[in-house]
């Protein structure tokens, strides 16, 4: 059994390409657009347009229908992620730009990694070793020399605490929507959307922002459908397989995806500073890819239903004949073995 599933590394480099796909567009929007006011239209672009995806794909009958709609017990766990990450990350980081220039808030942005990776580990309890941390540091390295715009200045402390409390708050977000991952990801997305989307804009507008005309509205809705809706929905099916920080250390190759993207779509200039970030998130991802972790471990009794095949941890009868994947309620029994594994969903256990 190879322990890192190319499907979801497949799914959290693509989230981190759609992501950074919506930054060259978010710039030919900024000239016209107030930021906070563009972030709610992402929001809501998110949110709406994937309703609209689950309803298409419901009539359809398509594959979605194998997905398991959010349980009772999910929802405190999305309600505390979209606390976090559509109300208190928003809030924070537009207190903290306020007090910090624009070359120390770029630097003090890349540490959403870290923080998503260190919660993750030392929060969550979730496993990690030397190779691990050390791919953790070369991807939140480039992003650091991708985001380097000039020496920071601390003339006040306020203004880049603030952002790095966003910071935390978006990685809890991230470890926070783990915890609902086996839950059907469109659902997820259009609760927060929704939720996040209108608090961001009314935020904005509050500022002092204006909302634009209706096609910059329609536009940023559109990029944030691709570049917040579906890249959140591959977001959380790579978190179900491959655990939180490891996804949070694919996805920190956003900047350097949006960067390559500016120049092929908007013709800027390929950089020594792109060419060197590049280089270190390559090391990171490789470091990533090439984990390797076996141990004799035990599975405790549990019960979720999820998509799954009849693989080495989904033994179980079924009456009559059954297409894969499927999904339903199924109980685990408790089990001992050892295989190469990741900290999956069925491999929570503690080191």
């Amino acid at each position: 059994m190879n322990p890192t599933n190319p499907t979801a590394v497949f799914c959290a480099l693509a989230s981190a390409a759609l992501f950074g796909l919506s930054t060259p567009a978010a710039k030919r929007l900024l000239g016209s657009v107030d930021p906070v006011v563009l972030a709610g239209l992402f929001y809501c672009g998110a949110g709406f347009g994937v309703f609209l995806l689950r309803r298409l794909k419901s009539v359809l009958r398509s594959s979605a229908s194998r997905e398991t709609p959010l349980q009772r017990a999910d929802w405190p766990w999305l309600a505390g992620a979209v606390a976090a990450g559509g109300i208190a990350g928003p809030v924070l980081l537009m207190a903290g730009l306020a007090r910090t220039e624009a070359a120390t808030a770029s630097l003090f942005l890349t540490l959403e990694g870290a923080a998503t990776a260190l919660l993750a580990w030392f929060v969550f309890h979730e496993n990690f070793d030397l190779r691990i941390a050390l791919g953790m540091a070369c991807l939140v390295a480039g992003a650091v020399i991708l985001g380097w715009s000039g020496a920071p200045t601390l003339g006040s402390a306020i203004g880049p605490l603030l952002i790095v409390g966003a910071c935390l708050m978006w990685g809890l977000d991230n470890n926070l929507t783990r915890k609902v991952s086996l839950s059907d990801p469109l659902q997820i997305v259009e609760i927060k959307g929704l939720v996040a989307g209108p608090i961001n804009l009314a935020l904005g507008l509050w500022a002092g922002g204006s909302l634009p005309s209706l096609p910059s509205s329609l536009t940023g809705m559109a990029v944030g459908f691709v570049g917040y809706g579906l890249s959140l929905a591959l977001f959380v099916i790579a978190l179900r397989h491959l655990g939180t920080a490891r996804t949070g250390a694919y996805f920190s190759t956003a900047p350097f995806l949006g960067a390559f993207a500016a120049i092929v779509v908007l013709g800027e200039p390929v950089t020594v500073q792109l060419l060197a970030a590049g280089a270190v998130m390559a090391i990171g991802v490789w470091l990533h890819l090439t984990e390797h972790h076996e141990h004799e471990h035990w599975h405790e009794p549990m019960a979720h239903a999820h998509p799954h095949v009849h693989d080495l941890h989904h033994q179980h009868a079924h009456d009559g004949p059954v297409t894969e994947p499927h999904s339903h309620f199924h109980r685990h029994g408790p089990m001992k073995h050892t295989h190469p594994h990741v900290p999956d969903m069925h491999h929570t256990h503690r080191h």
